[in-house]
């Protein structure tokens, strides 16, 4: 059974320390606690399977934030002499070896960090030196859905990990509604840059979104009785507090309803069309 990742097993038999559930060739203790109830022998359940404090492979049916060979956003849940101890959602704690630490993590801090099983002990551990897990080799395209974990904020933006591969952007100009730090949501690829990281937006870029754009626009308008001081001068920051959307996506929507005859365009804003 391979450490580090779910498993589905098959329930061999239930005993007073859990249940042993089999893949066949190999045995697995689930602790009584893991144990869902109603679970009888010949059930198939879901498991992560990993190593317990003393060594010994063991499984459960608690959900670890993260699996081997991914990113995290984790919380130091305790700092020894040892390392860093995160809390990645199962009862077993997380190290982070001194050695994997690029400074030394304190209790109640937030790290990214690579989840890898450590070849002498087969435990998992992870490290805070993510740099050399990020592949240089893009496998994404501009307008492509993709997976990515929020990690931290800078003067830019946030950054975020694209589909567990490669290090993006989200500029601050394309955050159309709240982040948290460790979130797990759907983006889309803005554009690919030539020294290979990537700009990501939370809207998909094109007529699809323009029109999105131009509906809310529309919407505006008639809850504010058919004008919006907005105009493609204005300052992007009120664009942004009040229609949610960049100031090139509202340039691009205000054309959309202006070629559609909906709207005026005026010098203090616009106008909806009577």
């Amino acid at each position: 059974m391979n450490i580090g990742e779910y498993h589905i097993l098959e329930v061999d038999r239930l005993t007073s320390p859990g249940a042993f559930l089999t893949d066949g060739e190999e045995d697995v203790l689930l602790p009584t606690k893991y144990i869902p109830g109603g679970t009888r022998e010949g059930d198939q359940l879901k498991v992560f399977v990993y190593r317990d404090s003393e060594d010994r492979i063991i499984c459960t049916t608690q959900k670890p934030y993260a699996l081997v060979n991914e990113f995290a956003y984790l919380k130091v849940k305790d700092a020894s002499n040892v390392g860093a101890f995160m809390d990645w959602g199962i009862d077993k704690d997380l190290l982070v070896p001194f050695s994997e630490q690029k400074n030394k993590l304190q209790k109640g801090q937030w790290c990214l960090v690579y989840l890898f099983l450590d070849e002498k002990t087969d435990r998992m551990a992870a490290t805070a030196k993510v740099a050399k897990y990020f592949d240089d080799e893009i496998s994404v395209a501009e307008g492509d859905e993709v997976d990515l974990l929020i990690t931290n904020a800078t003067d830019l933006g946030v950054n975020v990990v694209v589909n567990n591969k490669h290090k993006g952007l989200i500029y601050e100009n394309d955050l159309f509604h709240d982040v948290l730090e460790g979130d797990k949501i759907k983006g889309f690829i803005k554009a690919v840059r030539s020294d290979g990281k990537l700009d990501v937006s939370l809207r998909k870029e094109g007529l699809e979104n323009l029109e999105i754009g131009a509906q809310q626009i529309l919407t505006e308008l008639k809850k504010s009785d058919g004008f919006l001081p907005l105009h493609d001068k204005s300052d992007p920051e009120d664009i942004q507090s009040t229609l949610q959307m960049s100031k090139k996506n509202f340039k691009r929507s205000i054309g959309i309803l202006y070629k559609k005859k909906l709207i005026l365009l005026e010098e203090t804003g616009i106008k909806l069309k009577a």
